[in-house]
Parts: C-alpha cells; structure tokens; sequence
C-alpha cells in the first residue's frame, strides 16, 4: 500500500535555497509519518504567480538537492518547477525523484488563460510510472479539471494520480467536488497539493487533499495555513472503468 503525504504551504516567490530548505524539512516529517511519497504544490521551487521565470534543467542543481533529500528522507518527493526545454521556451512541470533518481516527470498540458498561456509551452502527454509497486500518473492543477486527464491515466493502469495545483479563490470546489469525483469516477487516489496565502494577484483556496478510489476523502486540509496530511492510497475502486461500454464511443 501506498502512503501519500500533500504538503500545504505558502508560496515563497523566487526563493529557491530557502524553498529546498522547507522541502528538506516537510520531507524528514513526512518520513516520521511514514509517507513513502511527499508532493508539493505547482512550480513549488520558485513560486507560480512572479511573472516570466527562467527555466531550470531537469537534471540540475535542484534535482541534486532533491535527489539527496530522498536518499537521507527515504520519502519519494513530487516538485514542481520550471523546467527548460532544449528550444529554449520553459514548461510547467513536476518530477518525481525516488532513491536519488527520476522516477518520472510530466508538463502541464491545459493552460490556465493568460497565467499559464504568456508564459509555459504547454505538453502533450500522460505517461505513466512505477513507484514502489504502484502505477503512477502526474498532472499539475487545472488539468485535473478535465475528466479526459485522470480517465487517461486510468485507463493506462494508474492506480495513484500525483497533482501539485496552485488554485486560488473563488475555485474550491475543485478540491471539494471534481478532486474527489476523478477519483471516484476512476476508482484512483488523487493527491491534490495545493498552496495557502498569497502570492502576486492571487489568493490561494488551500483545502488541499487525498481522495480515495471509493470516493472517500482521506485527508482534507483547512483553508488556510500550512499542513502536511498523509494518509494511504487505499479503498476498493468504484466500477466505473469495469462497466464502461468502451464499444460505444
């Protein structure tokens, strides 16, 4: 079984050494609740709503500093980041990092109007990974609000959907509503980490969470203020993908 552990936090805007000291730190508490996995919100290393960011090679010094936390930790981390793409523009993206190695990396495919559209060369693909015996998928904020998104990795054989999310007021019921229902209607867990505060024009809605694949809420944060929940990735799946008439359409 898989333990999850979403960290809720406020965003620290372009502060990279002093965001992977935080990390450093939910990483080791997560250990002691005994996570085997710790996701973080959107673009986590350097903040999402500070303007045009420069973009950071996958393999760089932040995948150095993560991939020791996971070794000292033994927690599995999700970070998101600005990753650099080899034509120069830069991409919304989460890499997972287990045992000091990429476990698996996604960019954001659904731009979030002008926020994502003015800055973020959007991907185009739901690959799927192995994490300690699980089959796992990624996705970053909005594009969990498209049912196409989880149904994909569902149907790939994803049994856990990974999300960091950077959603802000007025749009909770995301976390409340469609969050638990693309687990449900998948028979997925979807960890949901989303960030509290402000940052820039935005305030954060928090209520980050873990749903289950019966439609339960595993764990739900407050919100406001930080808070690390961990819970397992656990329920007998709804039967929804068993009974669908894929024939049909």
């Amino acid at each position: 079984m898989l333990r999850l552990a979403v960290w809720q936090c406020p965003s620290s805007p372009r502060d990279v050494a002093g965001n992977l000291a935080r990390l450093a730190d939910a990483a080791a508490r997560a250990a002691a609740g005994g996570a085997d996995v710790l996701v973080t919100p959107e673009m986590f290393v350097t903040g999402y709503d500070i303007g045009p960011v420069a973009g950071m090679a996958p393999d760089g010094e932040v995948f150095d500093a993560v991939a020791s936390m996971t070794l000292e930790s033994g927690v599995a981390i999700a970070y998101g980041y600005p990753e650099l793409l080899p034509d120069g523009r830069v991409a919304n993206a989460v890499q997972l990092v287990d045992d000091g190695r990429v476990v698996g990396a996604y960019r954001k495919t659904h731009m979030f109007g002008e926020l994502d559209a003015s800055r973020f060369a959007p991907g185009s693909d739901f690959p799927v990974f192995e994490l300690r015996g699980h089959r796992v998928g990624l996705l970053i904020c909005y594009d969990v609000e498209f049912p196409e998104t989880v149904r994909a990795l569902a149907l790939a054989g994803a049994s856990v959907v990974l999300a960091p999310t950077a959603n802000m007021v007025p749009y909770e019921l995301v976390s409340t509503v469609l969050v638990r229902a693309r687990a449900y209607e998948n028979g997925i867990t979807v960890a949901y980490a989303n960030y509290c505060g402000t940052e820039g024009a935005q305030v954060y809605a928090g209520l980050s969470t873990i749903c289950g694949p019966d439609g339960r809420v595993r764990a739900l944060a407050a919100a406001e203020g930080e808070a690390l929940l961990i819970a397992d990735a656990a329920g007998d799946p709804a039967p929804y993908l068993r009974d669908r008439r894929h024939d049909v359409y």
